[in-house]
């Protein structure tokens, strides 16, 4: 019985359990505060983005109050960060820039979860963002057009600092694309204008009109120029074709869809255009075979 005694009543032991407890409370209290918050908050990004600083501001009371446990004194903490620090501090710096990377994602604007972002070399949809690394859903590689390929991709939040972010679906939802038609130079193209222009606004024109308002706001927020939004086509040829460069916005997430739908109507048009329109291609013609 003494020894039991003994055992329960050692620091060690002592320490351990207040471990445990703090852990509980802090656990339960997290929880809590995700059901309190996800209450008060109605959209999914900010019920996301609550939740996410909530459990790191429990990792944080948790890392200092086992501080404190193993510290009876104050100025215990400071002894043996400063001895341990220059180690601990070489050992993981990668995580260490990783966490102020996942804090500067969250203070800044570089992205949210349903961006679509180039990070690390990996373009993706992103899916979470952790403590150390940020999960995105690729697209492209061995698959054609922005399409998913069914790999989920975890990058490092380190990479923030060292190459550039790229983000398709930042403060505006929206990209510019083109389609380039060529046709032949003895076609009509002030028809093919005409009917090229009413399958852009048709198809495009009302997302254009959504589009213009988010544009307007970037105007006011960074110094830039005041970019077309409108469907816009320019044209120029030389002596094989008459090249038509189609040039309009697009949801960030609809891009091949609406090509292929434009793609659609705009050989359907020229199809019955009764040879007012035709489509140039290269030709060789050969006259003889060298000896």
């Amino acid at each position: 019985m003494d020894k039991i005694t003994a055992v329960f009543d050692s620091p060690i032991f002592i320490n351990i359990v207040s471990v445990l407890l703090l852990f509980t409370v802090i656990y339960i209290s997290i929880k809590m505060l995700h059901k309190g918050a996800f209450k008060l908050v109605n959209d999914n990004a900010s019920k996301y983005k609550l939740k996410k600083f909530i459990t790191f501001f429990g990792y944080l009371i948790f890392v200092f109050g086992v501080l404190l446990i193993f510290n009876t004194k104050l100025s215990g903490i400071g002894t043996a960060l400063g001895v341990a620090g220059a180690g601990i501090a070489f050992a993981l710096q990668e995580v260490i820039v990783s966490v102020a990377g996942y804090v500067t994602v969250f203070s800044s604007n570089f992205y949210r979860v349903g961006d679509r972002v180039k990070l690390g070399g990996i373009k993706g949809d992103v899916i979470d963002i952790g403590i150390l690394r940020t999960t995105l859903m690729e697209i492209g590689d061995w698959v054609n057009g922005d399409l998913y390929n069914g790999k989920m991709v975890r990058v490092a939040n380190s990479f923030v600092f060292k190459e550039p972010v790229y983000n398709y679906s930042g403060d505006f939802p929206f990209l510019w694309d083109e389609i380039y038609i060529p046709i032949k130079t003895n076609g009509d193209y002030a028809y093919a204008k005409r009917v090229f222009t009413k399958i852009l606004n048709d198809e495009v024109g009302d997302f254009a009109n959504s589009s213009q308002i988010s544009w307007d706001k970037m105007i006011g927020k960074y110094n830039i120029e005041n970019a077309r939004v409108q469907p816009m086509i320019a044209m120029s040829f030389d002596q094989n074709w008459i090249t038509f460069t189609l040039r309009y916005v697009v949801d960030f997430k609809s891009r091949r869809g609406t090509k292929s739908v434009l793609f659609d109507k705009i050989l359907t048009t020229i199809q019955n255009s009764n040879g007012k329109i035709e489509v140039a291609s290269s030709s060789f013609e050969v006259t003889a075979f060298p000896k």
